[in-house]
């Protein structure tokens, strides 16, 4: 039997390596493509990470029948390209993508509140935001190269309120998955919800990185199967 193929699309920061290790467990299972967006290693640096450049890059990568999986700013970068794909299924784990919810008081506060956040340096820029995020986590004095390159890239990254979502039901599933850490995070995924007619997972306990949170596997596998089952009948 053909295992289904599950892309898990990473977001900002941290490269495929580091966001998804707790998914490893998974290839039991499924065919796991892990890319690394471009600007993260191992890919060379770009000037800046797009967005909308990067579900070009996506659309190219993606095959027919899919399960694509986006965090973060890839989630973000999964939902602009959803509407070109061919996908089995989509999910989506807390997408900043706070344009589809302006003007909600949770997002306006957020997005303020991010405007702020110091830019003396690349580390201290990033410190600041992941605390901000609710990703929060020791970094390492000096920054080891892959994850300094990433610190860099997400830098001079474009915004990811600035993308213009498509808010039209998909001919597939989606599944948008929070970890209620952040109000702003399920205002975003309330809108989704309701526009593109997406399932609602919420998993506490990792803050912005659900994908690491109690449960997440056994959901996104539950997730693939049902549908997986609906392809088949």
């Amino acid at each position: 039997m053909t295992r289904p193929r599950v892309v898990l699309l990473h977001g900002s920061v941290t490269n495929a390596a580091l966001s998804w290790g707790s998914q490893a467990t998974l290839a039991d299972r499924f065919e796991l493509v892990v890319p690394n967006r471009p600007g993260f290693p191992p890919n060379p640096p770009v000037e800046r990470v797009d967005f909308d450049a990067d579900a070009a890059w996506l659309e190219g990568l993606v095959r027919a029948g899919d399960h694509l999986v986006g965090h973060s700013y890839g989630g973000v970068v999964a939902l602009l390209a959803a509407p070109r794909l061919s996908l089995a299924s989509l999910t989506v784990i807390e997408p900043p993508a706070f344009g589809v919810a302006r003007g909600n008081a949770t997002v306006e506060r957020w997005l303020a509140a991010a405007a702020r956040l110091p830019r003396d340096s690349v580390r201290v820029h990033l410190e600041a935001f992941l605390a901000h995020v609710g990703a929060s986590f020791p970094l390492p004095d000096p920054l080891p190269p892959d994850l300094r390159q990433g610190a860099e890239a997400f830098y001079s990254e474009r915004r990811p309120d600035e993308a213009v979502i498509p808010l039209e039901p998909l001919p597939y599933p989606v599944l948008v998955v929070t970890g209620d850490h952040e109000p702003a995070f399920e205002a975003v995924a309330d809108v989704l919800c309701a526009r593109l007619g997406a399932e609602r997972l919420v998993l506490r306990g990792a803050g912005h990185a659900v994908q690491r949170a109690p449960g997440f596997n056994a959901a996104l596998e539950a997730f693939i199967a049902r549908r997986s089952r609906e392809l088949d009948a």
